[in-house]
């Protein structure tokens, strides 16, 4: 490394370069290489390249060589490497590619590296294929045949539309304390208990605990967002019968909300969350009383993101949940702690999506009106 090589860039090479490393869609490399370049363009000695961009001297060394010798396309690309060809043939990559895509062997449920490597040494004439090789081809066109994921396409038809638009003229409505727009639902959690004792953090120890857990039950949480204003309430309760709803809806009405008009309540459509749930649970007279006070919006079935709570207990089960309570009492204190906290720094859900969106995004899934005769 006794050459030193000098980096003159043209205006042309200089502009590239910012334009590069402004963009930022290429990979970590090639803008450590443009960084290096401009940085010598612009009188930096190489231990100063070193210490501002990060690179070290034997990359700053080939770049400008590379620059010098051959063209600023060949200093930012990387060279060829040395090493054994490619074992698999442009059409064995795609035949091993296709048996990835197909069926997998009778008695297993998905393809592995090892029964990929396996068959296709029976399609071929090679002799053995390494898991390795097998994966990097896989991951060259972003292929896991081990993994699958579940989906669920919903129907937008006119009910879709008439369910989504309602719900969302309901969030963009102005707050109003005699008739307020309450998201509802539930969500199950498990009760997890350790079989031994974890053992604390300390400087230079992660805390450990065991992987072994005793498991403790269920509990229901029902879960409460008022879309307008930031309060929320979490009802801990051993199951989600019809009857447990009908309980939330009268405490909606009688305790959380006693000076409302009328309570606009956004759920999904789940069986138990009827108005009938609450003649099976109350007599009827005291049912009919509940009900005259609340009104229901449906989400749109498959569309339970259209119901504002969805978000809050994500939130909940990421900063109180993502840990093992063992039992109902601790989960109801714990939980009861943060929605405290919660409700007292008047935490929001700021709810971009509105019916003009809708329109202009999905307008094309929209149902057509009918020709008026």
């Amino acid at each position: 490394m006794n050459i030193r090589y000098r980096v003159d860039l043209t205006v042309d090479e200089r502009d590239e370069l910012r334009r590069l490393l402004s963009a930022g869609k290429c990979s970590a490399r090639k803008l450590k290489r443009a960084q290096v370049l401009l940085a010598a363009d612009g009188g930096a000695s190489d231990a100063g390249i070193e210490k501002t961009v990060g690179a070290s001297g034997s990359t700053i060394y080939r770049t400008k060589r590379r620059f010098v010798e051959v063209s600023l396309e060949a200093a930012l690309s990387e060279e060829p490497r040395r090493g054994a060809s490619r074992k698999l043939s442009g059409k064995e990559e795609a035949l091993l590619v296709a048996t990835a895509c197909a069926s997998p062997p009778a008695g297993r449920a998905r393809w592995t590296l090892e029964l990929l490597a396996d068959e296709f040494v029976k399609l071929t004439e090679h002799e053995s294929l390494s898991r390795e090789t097998v994966r990097r081809r896989l991951a060259e066109n972003d292929l896991k045949p081990w993994r699958k994921d579940m989906w669920c396409i919903p129907q937008v038809d006119a009910e879709y539309v008439a369910r989504m638009e309602d719900v969302l003229d309901l969030y963009a409505e102005a707050p109003d304390p005699k008739r307020p727009v309450v998201c509802f639902d539930e969500s199950p959690t498990q009760l997890i208990g350790e079989v031994r004792e974890p053992i604390p953090a300390k400087p230079g120890q992660l805390e450990r605990f065991d992987c072994e857990y005793r498991r403790n039950g269920t509990a229901n949480l029902f879960v409460f967002l008022d879309a307008h204003r930031p309060w929320r309430k979490v009802k801990v309760t051993p199951r989600r019968a019809a009857g447990d709803f009908a309980h939330c809806m009268r405490e909606l009405s009688d305790v959380h909300f006693p000076e409302a008009e009328k309570i606009r309540v956004v759920l999904d459509n789940l069986s138990t969350h009827s108005p009938s749930a609450l003649y099976q649970t109350f007599p009827a007279p005291e049912a009919r009383r509940i009900l005259r006070r609340i009104e229901f919006h449906y989400t749109p079935r498959h569309a339970s993101w259209l119901n504002m709570v969805e978000i809050e207990i994500g939130v909940l089960r990421s900063q109180c949940l993502d840990r093992r309570i063992d039992s109902r009492f601790l989960l109801q204190k714990e939980i009861k702690a943060w929605e405290r906290q919660r409700n007292q720094t008047r935490a929001r859900i700021k709810w971009m999506f509105t019916v003009e969106k809708a329109r202009a995004k999905m307008g094309r899934a929209y149902p057509a009106p009918l020709n008026e005769s």
